[in-house]
């Protein structure tokens, strides 16, 4: 069997995935969105895409992620707001030398910023 599968509330339905994803961010990275300007910090990962039909065709076409790559739950800020943001691998890059990430919501995941990443608070991890 190489398939895993799991539910997605975000697109209502249970999502098949491979067994092993190579997942370029973990949990309490920074990361930069590559086209938009936003950053944020790494919550959670889905190996595949794994959000609704409706957001992924809201998608341009000519710039529409690949679903078969890890995406990333994000806290989310740019100079004007914080939010939740849901990005491709493809889309993403490295930000630890960006600086911590200013989101009301940051304390209630994470520990202390420290060296480029967040630390979980402990018994949050699964």
């Amino acid at each position: 069997m190489n398939k895993a599968s799991f539910f997605s509330p975000q697109a209502g339905r249970v999502i098949d995935a491979p067994l092993r994803t190579r997942a370029r961010f973990a949990i309490g990275d920074v990361v930069r969105h590559r086209h938009h300007d936003f950053r944020g910090v790494v919550f959670d990962i889905d190996p595949v895409f794994a959000n609704s039909e409706e957001w992924y065709q809201s998608i341009p076409e000519d710039v529409r992620p690949r679903r078969d790559q890890p995406f990333y739950h994000l806290l989310a800020e740019n100079e004007e707001s914080s939010y939740l943001a849901y990005v491709s691998q493809q889309n993403l890059t490295g930000d630890g030398d960006g600086g911590p990430v200013d989101h009301p919501s940051l304390s209630q995941m994470f520990e202390d910023y420290d060296n480029g990443r967040y630390q979980l608070r402990r018994g949050l991890a699964h």
